[in-house]
């Protein structure tokens, strides 16, 4: 037994030794180069776009981060996908594949898929001028057609979003026909108030001006804010109040907070100067009943 086994391994030996003196070494080498030339794909890419992206004067310093963030993340997994293959299929090589037939046989089917994938293309298209023009970025809140979130991770061909649910979105580009972003350079406070019919304007509007300019030199907002929230204008005359618009304006995707903020200290603030904030109300006016038959005969006898 000790020398059937020592003969096929000597056997094995023979065959396996020089290929992984030959072979073996350059399969190590390719995965070795392939690892670091994708560290040097991934820094180039990232310092490239750092460079080519200048600021435009109007976005703020984090829209910058992330319009590069996008950029370099598409970049980049493109890079890594296409020297993932191409090591791939050098490794094949080495093992003793014929490359030669798996490339043709990619080109037979690619045409053969060709015209069923029109959608693709489409898709890859519209994420090339989603991107170029700038319409949205990661970390932005955006709303489509059909779904709404935060941008989590933006490819050529989709785009990934996350609602204020946990629900993850996952939209081609080609089905993007509207794109809403609530967070471009900067957002804004939109926020309408109702008071009372017998309430002093003036009074009211001192008070809300007040408390926005409160808000705004809060150490814990002030940095938020960019436009203090003030009165802009009486922009109802509602069924049971007066609506009041307030305008303000805050850093990309604040405004929710802030306007939150806001709505509470007015609250607090309303209550305070006795300023009445009303609820729907319905008067009913009850007509007089006519009087009874019986009791104008009643009324007539005795008489």
């Amino acid at each position: 037994m000790n020398e059937i086994a020592l003969k096929y391994t000597e056997k094995y030996a023979a065959l396996i030794i020089p290929w992984l003196i030959t072979s073996g070494l350059k399969i190590v080498f390719l995965i070795i180069g392939a690892l670091v030339l994708n560290r040097v794909i991934t820094t180039f890419i990232e310092k490239a776009v750092r460079i080519a992206v200048r600021p435009d004067g109007i976005s703020s310093k984090e829209a910058e981060e992330k319009r590069e963030n996008t950029l370099i993340q598409i970049f980049t997994t493109t890079a890594n996908i296409s020297l993932l293959t191409i090591t791939g299929l050098m490794v094949l090589q080495e093992f003793g594949v014929e490359i030669a037939p798996i490339l043709a046989a990619a080109g037979i089917v690619g045409l053969a898929f060709g015209f069923g994938g029109q959608y693709l293309i489409r898709d890859i298209i519209s994420g090339l001028f989603i991107i170029l023009e700038n319409q949205y970025r990661i970390g932005d809140v955006v709303s489509f057609d059909n779904a709404s979130g935060t941008v989590q991770e933006i490819s050529l061909r989709k785009t990934m979003l996350r609602d204020l649910d946990g629900t993850v979105h996952h939209i081609p580009h080609g089905e993007i026909k509207k794109v809403s972003n609530f967070s471009k350079d900067f957002s804004r406070i939109n926020l309408d108030v109702g008071v009372g019919y017998n309430s002093n304007l003036e009074h009211v509007i001192a008070v809300i001006n007040r408390t926005g300019t409160e808000l705004a030199h809060d150490p814990l907002w002030k940095n938020s804010i960019i436009l203090v929230p003030q009165f802009l204008r009486v922009n109802d005359f509602a069924d049971s109040s007066i609506m009041l618009k307030i305008l303000g304006e805050t850093l990309p995707s604040k405004q929710w907070e802030v306007t939150g903020e806001l709505r509470k200290r007015l609250k607090v603030a309303f209550d305070k100067e006795g300023i009445e904030i009303p609820f729907p109300q319905m008067v009913i006016h009850q007509t007089k009943e006519p009087e009874k038959e019986t009791d104008k005969t009643a009324s007539v006898k005795q008489d």
